[in-house]
């Protein structure tokens, strides 16, 4: 028997395992041929390998450039894109995922470009779920600041008395009438952090310090004043302002919620996965334009004082020479999240509640759950950790 007819008699063997060879093999060689005829002719019209007839792989599909804008019906279409497509390394997921599942993850979304290339869930938590976004929810409020002063409500330059009145802390007349609404969004009000409760908003809690604009510290109170100089100065509910000029025109759901003194906002990971989106495009969504004023927009975005340059309009920011965390007085050298790439801009809220966003990659990642470790108000460990995943991944 020769070579190639020992090897058209294998491969009949192979495709046709339940065929009865009982016959003669000089018997069966017409039928070999007439086989080897229809096996040729198939694999000249349908390639079955990864190589086309001439050896030469077939070209891969070119990775789109364009952003991506998941319709606004809520419906569950949302447009994905492979990791084999972007070059990224798939057999390193498994130690993401093993990560999240290991810190109290309840759901992790990647989007590149608006597609979705990861979108996991753990336990019983569904895409369907609500959670919290703690205090990652503050760019959404400091974008609605820079819409209603888009629609000249306000102006950030405005004494926040203007909107809250007279007596809303419990400084001196000619003390309070310092505060501006810009020293709520930047942190730099001057009011005293050293109180027993940093979340109450109550005039008793809200006492003098240090000049405004001259130090910065983490204090929640004068950011969620924040919702009631919107609310005052739109002549609107917060809630309802909110709706109408961000989650409605990009598809979001959720609501803000007063938890104790804190107006919390709760939503879908899609949601939040939506709300980086509008960022990453810099207040536009598909040519609908939610925040025009870029000057605000890159205020927001950038250094907004100089004593802590990771924070912007309640936006952290990496790759800056030096950062302060919440809970602390000290400044640390370096930058935020040394892994990240140092355009990054995010929300960090209370227990890792994460929306990382990352221009020069396209990159919208969100992360909700359990704290991961201590039950610290923003950034944390699990944003180094998690960026050195992350790179595992994408890094070609």
């Amino acid at each position: 028997m020769d070579k190639f007819t020992r090897n058209l008699y294998l491969i009949t063997v192979y495709k046709y395992p339940n065929l009865k060879l009982t016959m003669k093999f000089s018997q069966y060689f017409s039928l070999l041929a007439i086989l080897s005829i229809l096996i040729s002719c198939s694999s000249d019209s349908e390639p079955t390998s990864e190589t086309d007839k001439s050896g030469t792989p077939p070209a891969l599909a070119p990775i789109p450039t364009d952003t991506y804008f998941p319709p606004i019906s809520r419906t569950n279409e949302w447009e994905t894109i492979s990791m084999e497509t972007l070059g990224w390394n798939e057999d390193q997921v498994d130690n993401l995922y093993n990560f999240l599942e290991d810190n109290n993850t309840d759901a992790f979304i990647v989007l590149k470009d608006g597609r979705m290339v990861i979108e996991k869930y753990f336990g019983d938590f569904t895409s369907d779920d609500n959670h919290a976004w703690n205090s990652a929810g503050k760019n959404l409020t400091a974008m609605l600041t820079g819409i209603a002063q888009e629609e000249e409500f306000l102006k950030i330059t405005d004494t926040t008395s203007n909107y809250l009145g007279e007596g809303w802390s419990s400084l001196p007349s000619e003390k309070e009438l310092n505060i501006t609404i810009e020293n709520q969004l930047t942190m730099t009000t001057g009011l005293d952090y050293t109180v027993e409760n940093i979340f109450c908003t109550d005039p008793n809690c809200l006492t003098y310090l240090n000049e405004p604009g001259t130090f910065w510290y983490y204090h929640n109170a004068p950011y969620t004043l924040l919702d009631d100089v919107i609310a005052f100065a739109t002549q609107q509910d917060f809630n309802s302002y909110f709706s109408e000029k961000i989650k409605e025109p990009i598809g979001m759901q959720g609501l803000f919620i007063k938890v104790g003194y804190n107006n919390v906002f709760y939503s879908s990971a899609r949601s939040m996965a939506r709300f980086g989106i509008l960022n990453l495009n810099q207040g536009n969504w598909d040519g609908l334009s939610i925040l025009s004023d870029q000057n605000y927009f890159n205020a927001m975005t950038n250094s907004s004082q100089n004593y802590n340059l990771a924070y912007g309009y309640l936006y952290w920011l990496n790759g800056k020479s030096s950062f302060r965390l919440p809970n602390s007085e000290d400044e640390f050298t370096g930058s935020l999240i040394p892994n990240a790439p140092a355009d990054l801009y995010a929300g960090l809220g209370l227990n890792d509640q994460k929306l990382y966003m990352v221009p020069s990659l396209d990159l919208v990642i969100v992360r909700m759950g359990g704290a991961s470790n201590e039950d610290l108000l923003g950034p944390s460990s699990f944003d180094n950790e998690i960026w050195g995943l992350i790179n595992a991944i994408i890094e070609n």
